[in-house]
């Protein structure tokens, strides 16, 4: 499988770049040293081309297989070696100049003997790339052809396109509201072309849909047509099988054969002009496929609809450019819905399935996530089994394994495969990364990205951080749909977990590499002690048993990444140790007990990510400022500021501190941290001297920050004031996000929040008074998108907004107050949701109209009723009015009315 070479890739890259910075470093200026880090390079730049040429495999052979899998432990060896070499030499180097450096490495590299063990190491790992050399020579793996085998396999999607109407489920509330939007323009004046692109993940019914769409308006249409893409389009191909669906009066498109693409789009827009046709495009997987197929489509007024299908966002907005296009997301089935299609095809009635596979098959189900080719692969497999419940168990926990072991479920498997294969390899060993997690486990963003950072997956590129070209790489993921990483499985010896009731660690080649414990015994816990733990680069523990006799931190001295989160009992586990894990790059263990870090962690000068959010940790370690490449620190929640803090200038982020509990010299020093981006902290105090020198502090730092790099700003605690803030100068230009979380509100808007923040995407503010001339003041902010706006007192009378040209979500609320706020024409353009507290009584004397028709692109509304002083026939006539108001729009926006 592509799979094990996008494992390898994810090694070779850090491997290589590593060995880049070494030259360009002090160390390369070294004679010998240089001469044997060229050497490396040479020899591991060689193979990681031919390895990026077997990424085009799409089935590499048994032989390939093997050479990946040498190459890939050689590399991991490697690296570590390297590491272990600058570890030792660094301890040597960091007094005096280069003088001083070159007099001591020579010193050291003639003491290296087997005491140390690197020279050995270093004389293994040239006999190993010679034996690898060897081995790919043996096998004439350059005679290969690394490009995708083109073969005459049956397209495993073709099925969707004969499936019985009566066979499906959950089908019928969208395609109904499709066909009504497809057909809404028949009898009116506008008789422009559209486009509906269905897109969604690999296996969610997309061609089903867009086929039953097909079905049942095609005889609306003079002419229909279906035509699939796929991967690597041949656009002229593409063109004569549509010309070839089109009926010809004259004859002349019998024979296309030596016609050229030119040719052929010219003859297909001659042949559509005048007809009002139909047009499938399905599985179109780039924005320039659709660029190079939509121009043989013409615009010619008369009704003609276009239906795509696409796994990705991009690739859809791309093809509905118009205000009158449609993009249409599928969501995965619901519960009720999937376990209607599961029963049914298994037991032919969703109510013959026996008690005692009720619990199993809720828990295949829950495996398949309301994906509807995997219910009916998986359904499908069940139907030939006795049906019995160690049957169905047996299914339930191999259901990863079956997908590549088990002949019924190929189609399944090879459609998922589809977009994974699509991944350029950066993106693949990303992908292949979040297997570490669990099943159905909630993987928070940040924590992903810095853990592939701390991994070495993420180079700069183009002037972009590792950050920025982190999200990037996650946000293409969501981009491709893929999100659903346990569907794609991973290589042997990428990532080992234990979990899911085995009772061994065996059936893996070489050694472990990362480790995520996800169920242990005592049993795997003694097994787990045995084995050689020393080239583990990342531990992930997301189970709580066992935890305290887990195997010590010292046996696992390459780990680059250690992860704790949630785990109960980790009080109990001793992390003294943890100061020999000289390589950590990424430490993480909120939501735990731990009320104490170690004195050790000082040590750790590798160390990017601490992140111990949510723990009782009040004080930080003395020489904690020692830690100088720690990019993101998220304390406890009333943390103290360590001491020199202005000193870890590399610090992008900081979370979790109490302003207040600090000292002041402490948060004014918080100024001197030039890339500053993201500030969580608490804010409690009141009206002392002490608070006030605080505030000055505070509003002294965020000056100075306001003009560097600081894009997030998140305020929280009771019993004070923010209104310090309005002093705040120069205008933070920079500022994307400020939120207040606590009891505490501004008298009016601040003068800090103000149009000329022309990068303030996101606002949670807290006013006394909700007023019109406050909402003037905000609706001119440009780049709002999200608006939450929390006030303490009630107004006399309706707020009428206006502005807010870029908001697409907008929430009031209050704890004991209420207001009546309508919209006029013009008012928030693009708001897709609105959350509002309606005061009944205020709404009444102006018929409880809202303005909602005037919010062009809603698609959802709540509306909570505060129904003090008024009668319950007044409170049903405003719910009335106010469903009136959402059936007339044009979107239908779904409306929620509660109390």
């Amino acid at each position: 499988m592509e799979v094990a070479v996008s494992a390898s890739h994810g090694v070779m890259g850090p491997l290589l770049g590593k060995l880049a910075d070494l030259l360009a470093g002090k160390y390369g200026r070294i004679r010998g040293v240089r001469g044997e880090i060229l050497s490396l390079q040479v020899e591991l730049t060689s193979m990681h081309a031919a390895l990026k040429n077997y990424t085009m495999l799409e089935d590499p052979d048994v032989e390939v297989m093997t050479w990946i899998s040498l190459l890939r432990e050689l590399a991991y060896d490697t690296e570590d070696c390297i590491d272990k070499f600058i570890r030792r030499l660094g301890k040597r180097g960091r007094r005096g100049g280069f003088k001083e450096l070159l007099r001591d490495t020579t010193r050291f590299l003639k003491s290296l003997d087997s005491r140390c063990g690197i020279a050995d190491q270093i004389d293994e790992l040239k006999a190993r790339i010679k034996h690898v050399k060897e081995v790919k020579d043996c096998y004439k793996l350059s005679e290969i052809p690394c490009s995708k085998t083109e073969h005459a396999a049956v397209d495993p999607r073709l099925c969707a396109l004969f499936a019985e109407e009566a066979h499906l489920v959950g089908v019928e509330g969208p395609r109904d509201d499709l066909v009504k939007w497809m057909l809404k323009e028949e009898n009116s004046s506008t008789k422009d072309r559209k486009v509906l692109s269905i897109v969604g993940f690999g296996g969610l019914g997309k061609t089903t849909l867009a086929n039953e769409v097909y079905r049942k308006i095609q005889g609306h249409f003079d002419c229909q047509v279906f035509v699939s893409v796929s991967q690597k389009p041949y656009i002229k191909n593409i063109i004569k099988d549509v010309i070839s669906q089109v009926p010809c009066q004259d004859g002349s498109t019998k024979d296309t054969s030596d016609w050229d693409e030119k040719k052929s789009i010219a003859k297909l827009r001659e042949l559509l002009q005048d007809k009002r046709y139909l047009v499938i495009v399905d599985d179109i997987w780039s924005t320039q496929a659709w660029n190079n197929i939509k121009c043989a489509f013409p615009y010619n007024n008369c009704s003609s609809r276009i239906i795509t299908t696409t796994r990705i966002i991009d690739v859809a907005r791309s093809c509905c450019p118009g205000s009158d296009d449609r993009v249409y997301e599928m969501t995965a089935l619901s519960d009720l819905h999937s376990k209607r299609l599961f029963l049914k095809r298994i037991f032919g009635s969703e109510d013959h399935c026996p008690d005692m596979l009720k619990e199993s098959s809720n828990e295949i189900l829950k495996k398949c996530g309301g994906l509807p080719l995997a219910i009916i692969s998986i359904s499908s497999l069940l139907a030939n089994r006795p049906v019995v419940k160690e049957e169905w168990e047996k299914i339930r926990r191999s259901i990863g394994s079956a997908l590549e072991n088990n002949q019924s479920l190929e189609g399944m498997s090879k459609i998922l495969l589809l977009s994974y294969n699509d991944l350029p390899p950066n993106l693949k060993t990303c992908l292949l990364y979040l297997s570490v997690f669990p099943e159905d486990y909630v993987i928070d963003r940040e924590r992903l990205v810095r853990r592939w950072i701390a991994e070495g997956f993420i180079s700069e590129e183009r002037g972009q951080s590792q950050q920025e070209v982190a999200e990037i790489y996650f946000y293409e993921l969501v981009n491709k749909s893929m999100v659903q990483p346990e569907d794609i499985g991973y290589d042997d010896n990428f990532i080992v977990v234990i979990g899911g009731g085995q009772t061994t660690l065996a059936n893996r080649q070489g050694f472990i590499r990362r480790l995520s414990i996800q169920q242990i015994d005592v049993e795997l816990v003694h097994l787990l002690a045995q084995e050689d733990l020393s080239h583990v680069r990342s531990l992930t523990v997301t189970c709580s048993a066992c935890v305290k006799h887990l195997p010590s931190l010292a046996k696992f001295e390459a780990l680059r990444v250690l992860d704790f989160q949630g785990c109960e009992g980790l009080e109990e586990y001793d992390m003294k140790s943890i100061g020999k894990l000289l390589q950590l790059k990424y430490l993480n263990f909120p939501a735990t007990r731990i009320s104490k870090l170690p004195s050790e962690i000082v040590l750790l000068r590798d160390l990017e990510t601490l992140h111990f959010g949510a723990t009782p940790v009040e004080e930080l370690p003395i020489g904690f400022a020692q830690l100088t490449k720690l990019q993101h620190l998220i304390a406890g929640g009333w943390t103290i500021i360590p001491k020199k803090i202005g000193n870890m200038r590399n610090l992008r982020e900081i979370s979790g501190f109490s302003i207040t509990g600090s000292p002041a010299d402490a948060v004014e020093d918080l100024g001197n941290l030039p890339g500053l981006e993201e500030i969580d902290i608490y804010l409690d105090g009141g009206e002392s001297d002490e608070f006030r020198r605080h505030e000055e502090m505070l509003l002294s730092s965020l000056c100075k920050l306001g003009s560097c790099k600081l894009r997030s700003l998140r305020i929280r605690g009771n019993d004070g004031s923010l209104e310090f803030l309005g002093s705040w100068s120069p205008l933070p230009f920079t500022l994307q996000e400020f939120y207040m979380v606590g009891d505490y509100c501004f008298t009016k808007v601040p003068e800090c929040i103000a149009p000329a923040l022309t990068s303030l995407s996101f606002l949670d503010i807290n006013l006394a008074e909700l007023t019109e001339e406050g909402l003037v003041t905000l609706g001119e902010l440009p780049a709002l998108l999200h608006l939450v706006l929390w006030f303490r007192t009630r107004p006399d009378d309706r707020v009428i907004v206006r502005g807010f040209p870029s908001l697409k979500q907008f929430t009031i609320y209050s704890n004991d107050a209420s207001a009546y706020v309508t919209f006029v024409k013009g008012s928030m353009p693009k708001l897709k949701k609105l959350d509002l507290l309606i005061n009944v009584s205020t709404a009444k004397t102006y018929g409880f109209h809202l303005g909602i028709e005037h919010l062009t692109c809603l698609k959802q509304a709540t509306a909570r009723l505060d129904n003090r002083g008024a009668t319950p026939s007044e409170r049903k006539a405003a719910e009335a009015v106010i469903r009136v108001e959402a059936g007339a729009h044009p979107n239908h926006p779904a409306v929620t009315i509660c109390d």
